[in-house]
């Protein structure tokens, strides 16, 4: 049963014993027991105090076995109440609190992180995402009820409890050494007050905003800092087109994004410069049977547009500073694969 729950009964409980030993005392005690007399009578009683009776049982039998029942179910009541409570301020309020300040402090400490704006509709998607590739991330909420319910299947979430769009809320969450945020309200104008706040803040960071109108917003949000804009319509509409053109590729895509037991994504690597791959060829690199992940395309540095990729690519394609490689495998053996990649080459 619920913490919070449990204490509601537990006062409950309470308040219906005070009541009925209130009542009890004034109908057995005659007409000279008074309301104040009563209730000292069933603080005294229930509290297990032990002052001298107010209200004299002496020399009414029916009233002293009402009072012996006041004692025996009282003070089990009591006892209850008192375990729950001390429950509700250790489990509840005290660890809630060293909680929060460890929370606090793993997110100060944060470097190269992402940030998620809301937990609704698409933000939970995006949470449990980058949960599953181990990815950090910090959380801006304006309520406490989507965290919570998200935090029962994921402890460790690190969030912050404020509006997206104030500067003290994304200062609060380290939005100058993130890496990358997703502006994923439900209101287009909250998405592009948040997009132009973060550019101001981080030149650097990859902004990634949801827009619903993209004829009204999707231009604005570019022109603000976002790197991309990302329509759910939009999304929604090209699944459907795809579930009826090419179903299988929908399964494959639906397995490798939900199956549990294996992370299999598709992923990028950079070459940073002077990295030990840089001057190497895929062929040499070999990552099929040392890293066990698959080439899909090469993205080329300072190539145009509409070339900057190769897709599938061969053997003898030749690493440089700043290439991407595109990969699909398990986001272990990308991980692996990029620490090698960022290594620097011997000198």
């Amino acid at each position: 049963m619920n913490l919070r729950r449990r204490l509601a009964y537990a006062l409950l409980a309470l308040l219906a014993i005070a009541f009925l030993s209130v009542s009890g005392y004034l109908l057995l005690g005659g007409s000279g027991v008074t309301f104040l007399q009563a209730l000292y009578m069933a603080v005294i009683t229930l509290s297990g105090v032990g002052y001298s009776e107010v209200v004299d049982t002496s020399h009414n039998p029916a009233l002293r076995v009402f009072n012996i029942f006041v004692v025996l179910f009282g003070v089990a009541i009591m006892v209850y109440v008192f375990s729950v409570v001390t429950a509700f301020l250790v489990e509840g309020e005290l660890s809630n609190l060293f909680w929060r300040r460890k929370m606090e402090k793993r997110i100060a400490s944060l470097t190269g992180h992402y940030i998620i704006c809301g937990l609704g509709d698409t933000g939970r998607y995006v949470a449990a995402e980058l949960q599953a590739v181990g990815t950090p991330y910090v959380v801006i909420e304006s309520h406490e009820d989507p965290v919570q319910k998200f935090r029962e299947t994921q402890r460790d979430l690190l969030y912050v409890i404020g509006d997206a769009t104030d500067e003290a809320v994304l200062d609060h969450t380290g939005v100058g050494r993130a890496k990358g945020l997703i502006a994923g309200l439900s209101a287009d104008k909250d998405n592009l007050v948040i997009t132009f706040l973060v550019r101001q803040k981080n030149p650097s960071i990859r902004i990634v905003a949801r827009c619903s109108d993209e004829a009204k917003f999707s231009d604005r949000m570019l022109k603000a800092g976002a790197n991309s804009t990302v329509s759910p319509n939009r999304i929604g509409g090209l699944r459907l087109a795809s579930e009826v053109l090419r179903p299988h590729v929908v399964e494959f895509l639906d397995l490798m994004l939900k199956d549990q037991s294996h992370t299999l994504r598709v992923e990028q690597i950079e070459i940073p410069e002077g990295s030990g791959w840089s001057g190497l060829s895929l062929d040499h690199l070999n990552l099929k049977s040392r890293h066990g992940l698959v080439p899909l395309a090469v993205k080329n540095p300072g190539a145009r547009q509409e070339l900057s990729f190769v897709m599938n690519p061969p053997g003898e394609q030749v690493l440089r500073d700043g290439t991407i490689v595109i990969v699909m495998g398990d986001v272990t053996d990308v991980k692996r694969a990029r620490d090698e990649a960022q290594a620097r080459r011997a000198a």
